[in-house]
């Protein structure tokens, strides 16, 4: 996988959750003022996340304190959570 296929899944997947209600972008925010999903479509996000990690053959964690660690700018855009899907995606390998 590359960084582009990982914005594709994250995209993909906001899409999903919103029923296609909400157009992703790769610099959309995901927290902050001008997020476009709420705090439950967050975590909705992050478990689809999950399913999709375990189909690739990786565990998606975004729970564990490294990634909390960086939550600011883990879940700061579209793209930023794509890279955090990516880094774990090569470390699951």
């Amino acid at each position: 996988m590359n960084i582009e296929q990982s914005k594709s899944i994250v995209r993909e997947s906001i899409s999903e959750i919103t029923n296609g209600e909400v157009e992703p972008t790769d610099e959309m925010n995901l927290i902050g003022k001008e997020a476009e999903l709420d705090s439950m479509k967050l975590v909705e996000l992050c478990l689809t996340l999950e399913d999709k990690a375990g189909a690739i053959g990786f565990e998606f964690d975004w729970t564990s304190e490294s990634a909390m660690s960086r939550s600011r700018s883990l879940f700061r855009t579209v793209t930023s959570l794509a890279e955090e899907f990516l880094a774990q995606s090569e470390m699951g390998k």
